[in-house]
């Protein structure tokens, strides 16, 4: 492979739909309630979702390195390129802080538009993924990582998105966060799941370490089903129409993704079905966003 295609596998970018996703919802509730949208923001806001989340996918391949978390001979998702010698630990961190510069920098402009809250918002968000895999006590070694994902791959990517658009904060925004976050924090419990032989031998204590396998499978079923059932919390607010019900038209999609992680064998076929996860929460997201502004 050439050094491009590296720096493909490093980003990881079969997954960076779960950063742009929430940016799309949280444009549409705002579409909704005042007619219009600012593409620019729109825009740069997409761009500082995606660099933060390319930053702590390389914050994540080079710390599981440098902790010894990443075997080649043992993992059975997808190489990792520090651990395999394809890039040097360093070229990876450089990537890494130039990913979360370039966020920072374009973020300047959202909080130029958006004042304080954005910024709170922002260095949050960086400093969060930053500490997913970093420092004394990574949020992805004690179990906190479907929270960490919930939280800023939902409620806040939702809730910032609407805030740059209308200049406040809405129950609606919070709600679909809150929705949106299930699904993109299930995309990690199948990857933990994966791993959880090798994750606990390096005493990464993910949920599914802590907790075990047959705790996984019902957790990953709730976060797949649940959205479909707080659907109806958007109904209290005005911006959503009578087509809400529309992400139900993939509930048949959750059952088989469920059926499939409850019966596969843990190992390499789970990273087939990590990307029909991701997939999976991209449709739900638009067909979510798409019924706000019918």
């Amino acid at each position: 492979m050439t050094d491009c295609n590296y720096w493909l596998l490093a980003i990881r970018p079969k997954t960076l739909s779960i950063s742009v996703v929430p940016v799309f919802v949280g444009c549409s509730l705002a579409w909704a309630q005042v007619g219009g949208l600012d593409v620019l923001v729109m825009i740069a806001t997409i761009a500082t979702a995606m660099l933060i989340q390319i930053g702590t996918n390389l914050h994540n391949d080079v710390a599981d390195f440098e902790r010894g978390t990443d075997d080649p001979l043992t993992r059975s998702g997808p190489p990792r390129v520090t651990s395999e010698g394809w890039l040097s630990a360093a070229q990876v961190k450089h990537a890494t802080y130039t990913s979360f510069v370039m966020a920072f920098l374009i973020g300047c402009y959202l909080v130029w538009h958006g004042g304080w809250p954005i910024l709170m918002l922002g260095l949050l968000s960086i400093t969060a993924g930053l500490a997913y895999t970093g420092g004394p006590k990574p949020l992805a070694y004690i179990g906190l990582g479907e929270l960490f994902v919930w939280l800023f791959f939902g409620v806040v990517a939702v809730s910032g998105s609407y805030f740059l658009q209308v200049g406040r904060f809405d129950f609606s925004a919070v709600v679909a966060g809150a929705i949106l976050g299930l699904p993109a924090a299930a995309v990690l419990v199948v990857n933990n799941y994966r791993d959880l032989e090798s994750d606990r031998a390096v005493a990464k204590n993910t949920l599914a370490v802590r907790c075990g396998r047959r705790f996984s499978r019902f957790e990953y079923a709730l976060l797949m089903l649940a959205p479909f059932l707080l659907l109806a919390g958007l109904h209290a607010s005005d911006a959503v129409s009578g087509l809400i019900g529309l992400p139900w038209l993939i509930m048949p999609w959750a059952l088989i993704l469920i059926w499939r992680f409850w019966t596969l064998t843990p190992g390499p076929l789970f990273n087939r079905l990590l990307a029909g996860t991701a997939v999976f929460q991209l449709v739900f997201g638009f067909l979510m966003g798409l019924s706000v502004m019918i």
